[in-house]
């Protein structure tokens, strides 16, 4: 089985989990899922947010999780050589939610979630794919999260080139 495919296998099971009543999101994984997982770069809580996310608020989609998944696998594989990093960043160390630059605001927090999410450093409690989020590349164009990652990976640190990408969208 590809592992989009396994992906796919997973969140659907997981999704299933949540509707029946489940929000144990531990109970959810084997441990030869918890292995899948750590191939494609992702912790179990990730794909939960999605889970959670979709069942609570009926967005993001299971295609937008398999998607924003990719990018993270790709990078983890691509980048990261296939080694996790060691680092977690938490709340309190992610731009506010009202920085602005560029004057788009919330830009270097959804900058800042991206650039994290791509190496894996997301705190449990962060979810790159919010409520904020999507409200943010809904308002700024409807940019994809998946496409969002990539301009991020792209840009390699060059906060004026996601912004550029991000009004360019916006028009």
């Amino acid at each position: 089985m590809t592992w989009n495919d396994q992906f796919l296998k997973l969140f659907r099971r997981c999704i299933e989990a949540y509707r029946s009543g489940n929000s144990d999101y531990d109970s959810y994984y084997t441990e030869d899922d918890i292995t899948f997982l750590q191939s494609i770069g992702y912790k179990p809580r990730e794909l939960f947010d999605f889970i959670e996310d979709l069942g609570d608020a009926g967005e993001p989609t299971e295609s937008t999780a398999l998607l924003v998944a990719a990018v993270r696998r790709d990078y983890f594989h691509v980048v990261q050589k296939g080694t996790l990093s060691q680092h977690e960043i938490t709340s309190s160390e992610l731009p506010s939610k009202t920085d602005e630059y560029d004057g788009i605001t919330y830009l270097k927090r959804i900058i800042s979630k991206a650039e994290h999410k791509l190496r894996g450093e997301l705190d449990p409690n962060i979810m790159y794919g919010c409520g904020g989020d999507r409200r943010f590349l809904r308002e700024n164009g409807n940019i994809h999260p998946a496409d969002f990652l990539r301009h991020v990976w792209a840009a390699d640190g060059d906060i004026q080139q996601i912004a550029d990408f991000v009004k360019s969208q916006a028009t």
